[in-house]
């Protein structure tokens, strides 16, 4: 699968996830393992995937990552790499 923005890869789980029943319910049981599968990629064992269903009472929003970084991203940063995206580590 061609590189992909997180955007574009939450989108495709979602997207997935809704016209996919297994996929769905295996998404739901090891998120990691199955992401990790579709898009051919290693997550690291410290990086979290939660994955929640919303339904007629229940709504989840998701914030963004705040602008502030540690001193550890800001080392990262500056050795070139991506703070804020796992497959780069």
């Amino acid at each position: 699968m061609a590189a992909m923005t997180m955007l574009e890869m939450k989108a495709h789980i979602a997207t997935k996830a809704l016209e996919d029943s297994d996929f769905r319910a295996r998404l739901l049981e090891n998120p990691k393992s199955v992401i990790a599968a579709e898009f051919d990629v290693a997550i690291p064992e410290h990086y979290s995937v939660n994955i929640y269903e919303e339904d007629s009472v229940t709504t989840h929003l998701v914030l963004p990552t705040s602008d502030h970084l540690t001193e550890a991203e800001l080392s990262q940063v500056a050795g070139g790499g991506n703070a804020w995206n796992w497959q780069s580590y």
